[in-house]
């Protein structure tokens, strides 16, 4: 069998992880994250990390090697993916790419652009006129500026918007200009995309609110409380971006009561699931061989297991 990698991307809650370790049990697998929260240590909770009996199952990368103090790019996953992936492949095993953050995938196939560096000064300054303004009041002046740009985000999306509104007051010029893509080091092998992705958006929206009450049954609001206390953090750091950690962060400062910080991160991650599946279908529409299944059928596990070994034997 000539190396391949699987990817496995999905919305969260869509079963990744079962999924994922059910081809452990079949195949000869190393599971590389595909997760900009799983990167972090000690965040576990909010970002339903693996549990370490699962982490047993078989080898993982690329959880827990960084500091919730530090920032992790897209940059800096690929050069660690595609190291991993030779890695795996050169001790006679597969790699599997699971995950959702799309982003990640995207700079696995396609490389990355030619964006400038992230300007502190100027993030500060933004982050000023949000405080004042709102984030909706900062999405209009980006619509003013480079309305191609504004209709992907939502008023909303704090993070996206920073960094969109940075690069277009840096470089003078829309986004779509600014995504010229450099020449990068292609991937040693083929890309094997499988993708998850619910038939009905309503029992996704289930999941993520069960999921959400589980984590905070299993201490969430303990586990930020901790992370504060045990590093210097702000709630404008990468971590504390995070679906849920924020939300929870707001609660700890007094801005919202309980219920709230519940429904707040609720919705937030059922916009992060729409987020993920607009992704997804960008990727459907672009990435000849993506095989699609349904993640809400009771044999999940199984059908990702038959759709791999299809995969993997088509290219052997």
């Amino acid at each position: 069998m000539s190396a391949s990698a699987l990817l496995l991307l999905g919305p969260t809650a869509s079963g990744k992880t079962a999924s994922a370790l059910a081809l452990a049990r079949v195949l000869p697998i190393e599971i590389v994250s595909v997760d900009s929260a799983l990167v972090y240590r000690d965040m576990d909770i909010g970002t339903a990390k693996p549990s370490r009996e699962e982490r047993a199952q078989c080898p993982h990368h690329l959880i827990d090697v960084v500091s919730p103090e530090d920032a992790y790019s897209a940059a800096r996953f690929r050069a660690d993916a595609l190291r991993l992936m030779d890695e795996i492949a050169a001790r006679g095993r597969i790699p599997v790419l699971a995950g959702g953050t799309m982003l990640y995938f995207k700079a696995l196939r396609d490389g990355l652009s030619d964006l400038p560096a992230a300007d502190a000064e100027l993030r500060r300054e933004i982050d000023t006129e949000a405080a004042r303004l709102g984030w909706p009041a900062l999405h209009a002046e980006l619509a003013r500026l480079d309305a191609e740009a504004a209709a992907r985000l939502e008023p909303t999306d704090a993070q996206r918007i920073q960094r969109a509104l940075e690069i277009v007051r840096l470089t003078g010029r829309p986004l779509a200009e600014s995504y010229a893509r450099r020449e990068d080091e292609a991937p040693s092998m083929p890309l094997l995309p499988i993708a998850l992705a619910p038939s009905d958006r309503a029992v996704l929206h289930a999941r993520i609110e069960a999921r959400f009450d589980q984590m905070l049954a299993a201490g969430f609001v303990e586990e930020v409380s901790s992370l504060r206390a045990r590093y210097r953090l702000a709630p404008d750091m990468p971590s504390m971006r995070c679906v849920g950690y924020r939300q929870v962060w707001e609660y700890l400062d007094g801005a919202c009561d309980f219920d709230t910080m519940r429904f707040r991160g609720i919705a937030a991650t059922r916009q992060l699931a729409k987020r993920q599946l607009t992704w997804q279908r960008q990727f459907r529409e672009t990435w000849p061989g993506l095989v699609e299944i349904d993640c809400l059928r009771p044999d999940l596990p199984q059908a990702v297991c038959e759709t791999a070994e299809r995969l993997l034997a088509a290219r052997s």
